[in-house]
């Protein structure tokens, strides 16, 4: 191909991240326990299961979301290859079965489609949750049920893991150090499900590990914190340790407290509470900046009265600290629910208008994957045509870690069908956007293409269409993933 030679003008800026339309959290959740999204059927054959995926990112990806949360382990198990869990029944049919060989590591292989396209991927992990059901005997032989039985509680109808057991908790750490070594993910990603949601009438028999490790004057309920604070401490610690650039975000349950037990507490009356009931306290993360995101899980409408995500969306507005917040919502409640709010088109339009209007949230995630997938096409338009019309980036650390970006090469490759692209050459340790984007004459820009670069990818392709630039100049941005900027200007 002729190579080109491009009159370039380089500005380097290192600056910190804002909240602008250029950066805005577009993520949606794609869960595996019980096949809610994908495989479509435990067992599926390799093909239909990567054809699948690919229709799910590209679906999202038309609708320019930028973050695809994937579920990688559901209860004891693991969508990829592990020294320590069995691989999943979701996605072989049985547990402990590999897949086909044609299918490699499936879990680099979603990592590396999900990356095509632009968008970052989050690697799901359910941490506490052993079973999804009493069906022990199609547990796997290795299944940590079977290995270390004595880590087991029994709570409904379920089994999960004993947080106050120190070893569960290395176990823990073990598996996500396990996953961030191996893998070129974005972060580390928990859902609400920590003590499991409380039951009527049952106890979650922990007495032991109390009795064993709870400090002099500890109460249930403090230790109980303590355990899940532990785990999220040291997960944090884990993760920055092998790979700082590797965010980690948790999607507790909406409600912190309601201010019925605790002024400080959000107006609303939820039933139960992450505080009081899942012994999960956001607040102690947020303030400890163990977190680099939260997302929560506020799965009602605007004004429902027991739980507003109007008011809750507020409320963590106003806690976000140096955490990045973003508002969890419930696509898949779209007339499917007895609350009649959730029959207007508009209900979550307007709930991602609420996020834009809050200094401190940063964006949303859907929950999930299907619940726009062919179907609710009048919801999926409002979408493309009034709040996702343009692509935006994820945002990065609120804390910056400054850093020098080295200086690209570029240069023009081909010029074809009305079509114009140019080749970027960048190498770094870490991952990084290049985005190409028009300047209009008020210095607006408007993005044109976006490619993501995991750490060992060095080469971009941009393209644009020639007729949408005429007059304009053209700019290449290279942004890292901690959030520093490298500018390349060039006229048109």
């Amino acid at each position: 191909m002729k190579k080109t030679p491009l009159l370039l003008i380089l500005v380097l800026a290192s600056c910190a991240v804002t909240r602008t339309p250029k950066e805005e959290f577009r993520g949606v959740w794609i869960a595996t326990v019980v096949n809610i999204d994908w495989p479509k059927q435990p067992g599926d054959k390799v093909e239909k299961q990567k054809t699948d995926f690919k229709a799910i990112l590209d679906f999202y990806g038309q609708l320019h979301f930028n973050a695809a949360i994937v579920q990688i382990r559901t209860a004891g198990d693991a969508f990829y290859p592990s020294k320590l869990a069995p691989w999943s029944r979701y996605l072989t049919g049985k547990e402990g079965k590999p897949p086909e060989l044609a299918f490699g590591d499936p879990l680099k292989w979603l990592v590396s489609e999900t990356h095509k396209k632009g968008m970052e991927f989050h690697a799901w992990l359910n941490p506490y949750r052993a079973t999804f059901n009493l069906d022990t005997l199609s547990l796997s032989a290795s299944h940590d049920f079977y290995q270390h039985r004595d880590w087991m509680v029994k709570y409904g109808n379920k089994y999960y893991y004993n947080p106050g057991i120190p070893e569960v908790q290395q176990h823990l750490v073990d598996i996500i150090a396990e996953v961030v070594e191996h893998y070129e993910i974005d972060a580390i990603h928990f859902d609400d499900y920590f003590y499991p949601y409380r039951i009527e009438n049952e106890i979650f028999n922990d007495s032991l590990a109390f009795s064993t490790y709870a400090m002099e004057r500890q109460s249930l309920a403090d230790w109980r914190r303590s355990n899940v604070d532990s785990l999220v401490k040291y997960t944090q610690n884990t993760i920055k340790e092998l790979k700082p650039w590797v965010q980690f975000g948790i999607s507790p349950f909406g409600v912190w407290k309601n201010n019925t037990t605790d002024p400080r507490g959000s107006a609303t009356r939820a039933g139960q509470t992450n505080y009081e009931d899942l012994y999960a306290d956001p607040i102690s993360w947020i303030e400890n900046n163990w977190l680099d995101y939260l997302a929560p899980q506020a799965y009602w409408s605007l004004d429902y009265p027991a739980a507003p995500h109007r008011v809750i969306a507020e409320w963590w507005n106003n806690e976000a600290g140096n955490t990045n917040v973003y508002m969890g919502n419930g696509p898949y409640k779209i007339k499917n629910n007895a609350d009649k709010a959730w029959n207007r088109k508009k209900e979550i339009p307007k709930q991602l208008t609420l996020a834009r209007k809050l200094d401190n949230i940063q964006g949303n995630i859907f929950f999930s994957a299907k619940s726009l997938i062919g179907q609710h096409s009048n919801v999926v338009r409002h979408l493309r045509k009034k709040q996702y019309q343009e692509p935006s980036l994820p945002p990065t650390f609120k804390i910056q870690k400054e850093r020098a970006l080295s200086l690209p090469s570029v240069a023009m490759e081909s010029i074809s069908g009305g079509k114009k692209s140019v080749s970027v050459v960048h190498k770094d340790s870490i991952p990084r956007y290049i985005s190409l984007y028009k300047i209009k004459k008020n210095n607006k820009t408007k993005v044109l293409d976006r490619v993501y670069l995991a750490p060992n990818d060095t080469l971009a392709y941009l393209q644009w269409k020639s007729n949408k630039v005429q007059n304009h100049g053209l700019s290449i941005e290279i942004r890292d993933a901690f959030g520093n900027y490298r500018n390349i200007k060039y006229l048109h």
